[in-house]
């Protein structure tokens, strides 16, 4: 059974004339009759009572054409379904983020989205900075918010800048060097360092190492937790000092000092980046959004 006949059917049943169905499909009237003429022997049951001078349905026929505008409004329904997903209007969006440099953007941006894009789905989980990109390389994430150091170096990956992240010196403040209001990282190389581990989080753990070996040394690292407010937790209990996105001191003890470096390299990019290969039609839209909140807001947390 096709639904050109579920169509041919339709519109005798509610014209019940043939010519009259005929000139509302603009078809002709012998094209109309051997449609119905085969549906019926399809199913195997006479859908109207016809002569020279009238057309009714059966009873079979009433009950058959409910089915078939049920069947058509489905159809329709179905066909536009797909092309809503096609626009990226209807469907599901993963996105990851760090959970600290986004909190100035990332609550209106999704409200805005939710508004414009009802149908989509969105699903957002916090990860470092390692997970973020191991997620989107696999596809478990669409986007991911992220600093954008080394992200050059990892392959089949686009990026869009949305604000320049200050990095700072991160101390208790009874360390002999927390009065200061800026410090070259030069001026480290005695110190304890901590960082996040290298596996959760490659892009924070290299940023430190590089810092350090642009002043001639190497770090002293003395601890590599896993989870970011463990390294917040050992500074402040001074067992050494961090480099760190000076966004987190919004989220920190305020007996931590985050102190401004010195030098171009103190400071790094917060990206939004996806696979090129992703071929998420609602990956565009949320950009689009992203471009639209992004006028609302021309600073990092701490200039705010």
């Amino acid at each position: 059974m096709e639904l050109r006949q579920l169509h041919y059917f339709i519109a005798v049943a509610e014209h019940l004339n043939f010519t009259e169905a005929a000139k509302h499909l603009f078809v002709a009237q012998s094209a109309v009759s051997q449609q119905i003429a085969d549906l019926e022997k399809k199913i195997g049951v006479q859908l109207f009572l016809r002569n020279k001078r009238s057309v009714k349905l059966t009873s079979a026929g009433a009950v058959f054409l409910e089915e078939a505008l049920r069947l058509i409004s489905k159809s329709e329904e179905a066909i536009e379904k797909t092309r809503q997903a096609d626009l990226g209007i209807i469907g599901g969006l993963k996105i990851g983020f760090l959970g600290y440099a986004e909190r100035n953007f990332l609550p209106s941006l999704i409200r805005q989205f939710r508004r414009t894009h009802p149908k989509v789905d969105l699903y957002l989980d916090q990860f470092h900075h390692g997970m973020l990109i191991e997620a989107l390389k696999t596809g478990e994430l669409d986007v991911v918010f992220t600093l954008a150091f080394g992200l050059d170096n990892i392959g089949g990956i686009e990026k869009k800048s949305i604000f320049t992240e200050k990095i700072s010196v991160v101390m208790h403040c009874d360390h002999p060097l927390a009065n200061k209001s800026k410090l070259n990282i030069c001026e480290l190389s005695e110190e304890r360092f901590i960082t996040v581990n290298r596996r959760e989080s490659p892009q924070g753990f290299n940023k430190t190492l590089l810092m350090c070996a642009s002043s001639g040394f190497s770090p002293n690292i003395v601890a590599e937790p896993r989870l970011l407010n463990t390294v917040l937790l050992l500074v402040e209990a001074g067992i050494g000092i961090a480099i760190l996105p000076k966004s987190l001191q919004l989220h920190s003890s305020p007996s931590l000092r985050f102190l401004d470096v010195e030098g171009e390299e103190a400071q790094d990019e917060l990206v939004i980046a996806w696979r090129k290969k992703n071929t998420n039609p609602s990956i565009p839209l949320f950009l689009k959004e992203l471009a639209y909140v992004k006028e609302g807001f021309n600073k990092p947390l701490d200039e705010i």
